[in-house]
């Protein structure tokens, strides 16, 4: 079967060079048995290679089963992928079948596999290398015969320095690394992507076909697509069902597109985070950097009550004091109401000097990291209203990570 077939077969549309490679690079490994690792950027279509690989494989009459182990709390990962025994724990009311058991014979896909927690890692190491796996609350050694394709959005060798991933997992599942191209490395394939989603829905809701004016179809080029095929396509639904002039200029075209991610860049937008520290890491950071211009304040405070100063040297210290202050309420004012400093001072003033009468008093509330992150998250979820999806990018931590915060600070 040759490429143009593949994509026929497989409703893949476009004509781009890398994306020729990706399906040839498929097109060779399926036949065989070895693990796959699927990466690129969310939406570019990950999930259609893997049913590539497996349609075109000996398995393809076996099951096929895809698992997003982003979505799975860590707590059952370990059961949904291998079962477990009837009381295993608690809830377990009979014993169950995993993932591996009931796919035996088939293909598994094990999306943002970079998700699974490191010991569910140990367990699908031992699958990948001798086919045995054991359930949940059994000492019983079991055997699978099952074909693991796998798929992520992030850097795993960048989570392998970090220790997040397992190394030699990485290398048993990277035996053949397979990169789907993102959108805006296709570019030529975007008003062919347009066009088709455009067709589809017209059909579907039964109005009039859409055309894009020249200056429509260079800002879709232009456009960086973040969100890659997944939301070409949404924009395009969008534009069908809403749009009442059916010839769409640039300018129409805008409104569907988010504004603080267009752009005639090729670099990805969005929020940088630092791959040096995590969420925990920039807390302490900011309450350090705080405590410290406090002790600082305090010291310049009481160097000026003990040594007696007159008014000459604290107008010279003012602007310094001032400053500290500032950048004290702008650290307040990022971590959030619950750590305050308040400095009282009170001097009196008489024709010949001025004497301090108050010492600086340095008032603290709780610093307890948990508050902190309570209010950090609270403070993204209020930010995109309840999605937790982008809440979780914001925050820069997975969405299961998300969910189990929230469930652990009993937020609502």
């Amino acid at each position: 079967m040759d490429i143009q077939d593949i994509k026929n077969r497989f409703g893949i549309i476009g004509n781009s060079p890398l994306l020729n490679r990706a399906i040839d690079i498929a097109r060779q490994v399926a036949p065989t048995d070895i693990s796959v690792l699927i990466t690129g950027e969310s939406g570019s279509g990950k999930e259609v290679f893997s049913h590539i690989i497996h349609q075109l494989s000996a398995r393809k009459h076996g099951t096929f089963i895809a698992v997003n182990c982003g979505a799975i709390p860590e707590g059952t990962i370990d059961s949904e992928l291998f079962g477990h025994e009837k009381g295993s724990f608690t809830g377990a009311h009979e014993a169950r079948k995993g993932y591996f058991e009931a796919v035996n014979g088939g293909t598994i896909f094990l999306d943002e596999v970079a998700e699974l927690p490191l010991n569910t890692q140990a367990r699908l190491l031992r699958v990948l290398e001798s086919g045995e796996y054991i359930r949940v609350g059994s000492s019983k050694v079991q055997k699978t015969d099952v074909r693991v394709i796998a798929a992520t959005n992030v850097d795993v060798f960048n989570a392998v320095e970090k220790g997040k991933f397992r190394e030699d997992l990485y290398y048993r599942l990277n035996t053949v690394p397979l990169k789907i191209p993102s959108l805006r490395e296709r570019k030529e394939d975007i008003h062919l992507l347009f066009r088709k989603f455009i067709s589809d829905f017209t059909f579907k809701y039964r109005s009039p076909n859409v055309q894009l004016t020249d200056d429509a179809q260079s800002l879709l080029i232009q456009y960086n697509w973040p969100g890659n095929v997944r939301q070409l396509k949404n924009i395009a639904e969008q534009v069908a069902v809403l749009e009442k002039d059916r010839n769409v200029n640039a300018e129409a075209l805008r409104k569907y597109l988010p504004a603080e991610e267009r752009t005639s860049l090729p670099t990805t937008l969005g929020h940088n985070k630092s791959d040096d520290f995590s969420e925990r890491d920039l807390l302490y950071k900011v309450l350090f950097d705080m405590k410290k211009d406090m002790m600082e304040l305090k010291k310049l405070v009481l160097g000026i009550v003990n040594n007696g100063v007159n008014a000459s040297t604290i107008d010279e210290h003012s602007p310094y004091i001032n400053q500290l202050y500032r950048d004290t309420a702008h650290s307040q004012n990022e971590l959030g109401p619950s750590s305050t400093l308040t400095i009282h001072q009170a001097k009196r003033e008489s024709d010949e000097d001025v004497n301090i009468t108050e010492e600086a008093e340095e008032i603290e509330e709780s610093l307890s990291l948990v508050d902190k992150e309570s209010d950090l998250i609270k403070k993204a979820l209020k930010k995109h209203k309840g999605k937790r999806k982008l809440a979780a990018q914001e925050l820069g931590i997975s969405e299961r990570t998300l969910y189990r915060k929230i469930k652990d600070l009993n937020l609502n």
